[in-house]
């Protein structure tokens, strides 16, 4: 008679596989060492992830699901457009400066696997579309217009990839470019 798998094994080898997969690269991080790291057979792995692709795009959800909350609870405190904008981008700025930052997880499985169409390919693009749109909704309700928003996706897109020291820097030009100092 096979065994019931314990409660919660599904979520104990994802977590395993995302904190090994933001760390070290999807490409890098093979499924034996996703099986130890959960402490699990091979087995029971495939059984709840049939594919290395479809635990990448698992862990790729999870993120998004983890970005997700954490943005809405900046934005919740706001109704003031410019306020809500900057509080998402001092949000993504006290993100980078978390200990043991490695990069957005979405752009770094793009950059490992460029080209790529499959399943995980798919979930980081599409969020990086709908945080776009977001950014976009933000930036025309504070009265600003695309070239405004192409501006600042650009800096957010170099706060991902910079140094946490940089974080600062970049909240302080997007404030300047939604709240320029008024003349004398």
């Amino acid at each position: 008679m096979a065994r019931t798998p314990a409660p919660g094994t599904r979520d104990t080898i994802l977590t395993a596989a995302a904190g090994l997969f933001y760390e070290f690269g999807v490409r890098a991080v093979g499924m034996a060492q996703v099986v130890e790291a959960a402490g699990c057979g091979k087995n029971l792995l495939y059984k709840h992830f049939p594919s290395k692709a479809e635990l990448a795009a698992a862990y790729l959800n999870l993120t998004r699901h983890e970005r997700e909350r954490a943005v809405t609870e900046a934005l919740r405190w706001s109704t003031d457009p410019v306020d809500r904008l900057l509080a998402l981008v001092t949000e993504i700025a006290d993100s980078v400066r978390r200990p043991g930052y490695r990069g957005c997880a979405f752009r770094n499985y793009l950059t490992e696997f460029p080209g790529e169409t499959d399943e995980p390919a798919r979930v980081a693009q599409a969020y990086l579309a709908d945080s776009r749109a977001q950014m976009d909704r933000l930036v025309l309700g504070a009265g600003g217009d695309a070239l405004l928003t192409d501006r600042i996706w650009l800096v957010v897109n170099g706060l991902y990839s910079g140094t946490p020291a940089q974080a600062s820097v970049a909240v302080d030009w997007i404030t300047e470019m939604v709240r320029p100092a008024e003349a004398p």
